[in-house]
């Protein structure tokens, strides 16, 4: 099978499988183009509540396939910013699920997902240093925001890997979970957001992310959703809420 992007929705979670195993799952230009509009596709769709990015088999991914960089390496690494900003934007809660090495790109595709849970024994690194390259400030700026200027300082000034147990001290990710019960918690945890307001969770992913100029626009929103009323009637009736409000359509 070629190196492609795979996806499906199960359950109102779509999951993107990075798929490229004979090279650790390394990203190639056919793939980081691809994944902003299959990234478009999937928020588009009502069906879809809530989105895991994983890798195929035991990696999640080992960053941009080397011999992409051969021809223009600012070439290559405007197409991996532009891949990860669209994942940042993504309207819906977004997960990782990290098992095996997790490097370079894939660190920073994980980086701009909202919450990353990874298996013990998964391995992470930002490696430009080995290569020469300047990490995009985009790209930086985020890493700093997870893990404080230190940390992350060692990470991009070294290329070191840290294990898991580390990246959880430092905040790079958010979940450690034993070998084997991954999918479990993953299952779980995606079901409990599938559950929730997607108004709540549009908002607060706005807000934390540092949008300053919408609350008007959520205060509207939220007066015309009906799922505060929803949410309010359901605790009150001991059932479980069904929210209505979905993110609007791109029109």
């Amino acid at each position: 099978m070629e190196p492609q992007l795979l996806h499906e929705v199960t359950d109102s979670v779509a999951t993107v499988v990075v798929h490229h195993p004979a090279k650790r799952n390394a990203m190639t230009a056919a793939m980081w183009r691809a994944l902003p509009p299959l990234l478009d596709t999937l928020a588009a769709d009502p069906a879809v509540r809530v989105l895991v990015l994983t890798g195929e088999g035991g990696t999640f991914c080992a960053g941009a396939d080397i011999s992409t960089l051969q021809g223009s390496p600012q070439e290559a690494q405007d197409l991996a910013v532009a891949a990860e900003e669209a994942l940042a934007a993504f309207p819906k809660p977004t997960l990782a699920a990290i098992r095996g090495h997790c490097v370079g790109g894939g660190s920073q595709l994980a980086a701009a997902c909202d919450l990353r849970f990874a298996e013990e024994g998964s391995l992470f690194g930002v490696t430009p240093a080995k290569l020469g390259i300047v990490y995009p400030a985009s790209s930086t700026r985020r890493l700093v925001s997870l893990v404080g200027p230190a940390a992350a300082k060692y990470l991009l000034f070294s290329g070191e890997l840290i294990d898991a147990a580390r990246a959880l001290r430092t905040g790079l990710v958010d979940e450690v979970l034993p070998e084997g019960e991954l999918g479990k918690r993953l299952a779980d945890f995606t079901r409990i957001l599938a559950s929730r307001s997607q108004l709540t969770q549009a908002a607060a992913k706005e807000f934390a992310n540092g949008r300053t100029d919408r609350d008007a626009h959520w205060t509207e929103q939220a007066r015309g959703s009906g799922d505060t009323a929803e949410g309010v009637a359901a605790f009150l009736e001991r059932r479980q809420p069904r929210f209505t409000w979905t993110v609007p359509t791109p029109g």
